[in-house]
């Protein structure tokens, strides 16, 4: 499994323009798929362009919420590739893509690869299942971190989390957690660094996770 940030508050790699928003890139188990698109389509197009990324590999687009910083960059990216878009039910009609899946429940996206369903009414959860357990890949984590894990650990042991925490500060409910990646829209980074110092990994435009 491999993960690159590719849209963030922060970049990490010269020439990786950072915005506020999010976008990640998993590529796992043959399956190439786009997490959330940012804020802007110029930005995103760019930034994949300076991390050798070809759009036109991409096998499927999953939304985590509607906020336009998640959303911003879809009309753009799917101009160049039409694909599959998951999005939860809550965006109904203010996503515009031909090609939407509507997801209300959990569900198996493909062999190893889950959605969480749409939790709170706002917001699904990307998790793969890896032999060390489950990656949780989150947009901002609205319904709350710990809503988040539980309707993960239906796949199996959260094992990482990666993305927006948001507000999170119950930092015990990711004591057990072996890999650690808060990014965008998380207020406490520097509390997660300091008691998770092993497991911390910083985030940023240009991280690249290979698990």
């Amino acid at each position: 499994m491999r993960f690159t940030i590719i849209y963030d508050n922060s970049s990490l790699k010269k020439g990786v323009k950072a915005d506020w928003g999010f976008s990640c890139l998993l590529e796992a188990y043959g399956k190439v798929i786009l997490f959330d698109t940012g804020a802007s389509g110029a930005i995103l197009l760019d930034n994949m362009k300076k991390l050798d990324i070809d759009c036109t590999t991409i096998d499927e687009i999953f939304i985590s919420h509607e906020h336009w910083d998640h959303t911003g960059g879809l009309a753009d990216f799917l101009k160049f590739n039409p694909v599959t878009v998951y999005i939860p039910s809550s965006c109904g009609k203010k996503i515009v893509a031909d090609t939407a899946i509507e997801v209300k429940e959990s569900r198996e996206i493909h062999e190893n690869i889950f959605s969480t369903g749409e939790l709170e009414n706002i917001e699904q959860s990307l998790v793969v299942r890896i032999e060390r357990g489950l990656v949780v890949i989150v947009g901002c984590s609205h319904p709350g971190v710990d809503v988040i894990l539980d309707a993960a650990a239906q796949f199996g042991k959260p094992y990482a989390i990666l993305g927006g925490l948001h507000g999170f500060r119950e930092f015990e409910l990711i004591k057990d957690l072996q890999l650690i990646c808060p990014c965008h829209c998380t207020k406490h980074i520097s509390e997660i660094k300091s008691l998770y110092p092993d497991r911390y990994v910083q985030g940023g435009a240009g991280t690249i996770i290979e698990l």
